[in-house]
């Protein structure tokens, strides 16, 4: 998969992939990861890319011509999203990370002072995604963050596809507590489940903290949630508690 982000500062984006497991993906060819700068698209000696809003307003806005020319400049896949990462967007969720996933390119738009012309978002841009309901400085951090969801879900990039699927959010219920040596941790024990070799009981206690952790922390993601029937009878036992 092809990763392309259109950013005013490329080295942001390519240090957070120095390592960890996209940066091994990218040395053994499973992904490339490229930045295009807006401003080498510029003609004037002060390589402007930003400009006032017309109508008034604080802040400058990032013009049309520099991104759309550094957007045309990127070799086209056949199964190609063009994203621009924006507070207006739809919010960044794992059902939505799978989608992304589906693509053969994600061309990443990172916005920086007040946005980017209209114009561009009109013309180029296929989804606007939003990684929640606050304002960071520039997309670099969101893409790079978009980046890494996607990429998990590439064949070859994690080692171990296990524990992908074990992954909080990829069944749409948060994922159970873990535990690992010692046994005992400043009076803390890890649960007597996990250490009788019971692979069923395991998975049972899995399964219910799984749905506990969801239902204490994230009720909203059970309103989306497929569940089992056996589940169903968890949960109601869980709510009759409360």
């Amino acid at each position: 998969m092809r990763f392309d982000v259109v950013t005013l500062f490329p080295d942001m984006v390519h240090t957070c992939f120095r390592e960890g497991v996209v940066g091994r993906a990218v040395e053994k060819g499973i992904l490339s990861l490229a930045c295009t700068n807006p401003r080498d698209f510029t003609h004037d000696v002060h390589r402007t890319v930003d400009d006032t809003l017309y109508g008034g307003g604080s802040g400058m806005l990032l013009k049309a011509e520099p991104l759309c020319a550094a957007l045309e400049s990127i070799p086209q896949h056949p199964r190609r999203c063009v994203v621009y990462l924006s507070p207006q967007g739809e919010r960044l969720n794992q059902a939505l990370v799978r989608e992304l996933a589906m693509n053969d390119q994600l061309v990443l738009i990172c916005g920086r002072y007040e946005g980017i012309d209209q114009r561009v978002i009109d013309l180029c841009v296929d989804r606007e995604i939003s990684l929640g309901d606050y304002v960071i400085s520039g997309g670099e951090l969101a893409a790079a963050v978009v980046i890494d969801a996607v990429s998990r879900l590439v064949p070859g990039v994690v080692g171990q596809v296990e524990s992908v699927a074990e992954d909080s959010f990829f069944a749409g219920l948060l994922d159970a507590p873990h535990y690992t040596r010692p046994r005992t941790f400043r009076g803390h024990d890890v649960p007597a489940v996990l250490l009788g070799g019971n692979h069923l009981a395991i998975e049972s206690w899995r399964e219910e903290q799984m749905l506990k952790r969801t239902f204490e922390r994230r009720p909203d993601l059970l309103e989306h949630a497929t569940l089992t029937p056996e589940q169903e009878q968890v949960l109601k036992r869980l709510q009759g508690q409360t």
